[in-house]
């Protein structure tokens, strides 16, 4: 259920098409990808306003450069052609797992809040960010009980945004933002020092849980 790699896809559709769009998700654009080599699982979000995410497990990378996946990718069927050119607030992220910490069940990628918390750190502030982010930041933020699991995670490509640093925050409710695990773990020194960086601006987004997690065929 669980892979080294993952590929983050958010697709808004209009509201006249949600019904349909949500159906060829399911039944269609997921149930594909999961009876490929290399994919371990699949898990759909909600936001407000309609944007859906995906979040594709995978062993590594290496899943999406297979023949049988590039041929489903240059050969879509009608269908999925047609909502790829329609959908809006597409983003597409590839990215490599740098590190975990947390509850390391797999009932934890199941939580039912998903926070996402984007940024583009310079290259010679990348061993004081990830430093900072693992040793400070993550182990305050565990303190809430609410706060199940974090998992980092170095962004090879993506658009539209430009970012190399991504942490999924794997949570029982969204109230843990609002936690004073989250107020202690913002208001250290060393965060302090960082945030004092004019690169130090990350990106935020909540999803909410849509469904079960889909698997590959036994």
């Amino acid at each position: 259920m669980r892979g080294r790699a993952i590929l983050f896809s958010e697709m808004k559709p209009a509201p006249e098409w949600e019904e349909k769009f949500n159906r060829w998700y399911d039944t269609e654009h997921i149930p594909i990808r999961m009876g490929l080599r290399g994919f371990v699982s699949a898990q759909r979000y909600a936001a407000p306003e309609r944007n859906y995410l995906a979040v594709y497990e995978m062993d590594d990378l290496a899943a999406l450069r297979t023949v049988a996946y590039q041929a489903i990718k240059q050969h879509p069927s009608e269908e999925t052609a047609w909502m790829l050119r329609n959908v809006t607030g597409f983003t597409r992220y590839l990215c490599e797992e740098i590190g975990s910490a947390g509850d390391a069940s797999a009932e934890a990628l199941d939580a039912p809040v998903l926070y996402a918390v984007w940024f583009n750190v310079p290259e010679e502030h990348l061993a004081d960010f990830d430093a900072w982010y693992e040793q400070d930041h993550v182990p305050l933020l565990l303190e809430c009980p609410q706060w199940r699991a974090v998992r980092r995670f170095h962004v090879k490509d993506g658009e539209p945004g430009r970012y190399n640093r991504l942490a999924l925050h794997y949570l029982d409710d969204a109230g843990a933002l609002e936690s004073p695990a989250r107020a202690k773990a913002r208001a250290t020194p060393w965060r302090a020092r960082l945030a004092d960086q004019p690169w130090f601006k990350g990106a935020y987004d909540l999803f909410d849980r849509r469904q079960a997690r889909q698997l590959p065929p036994l």
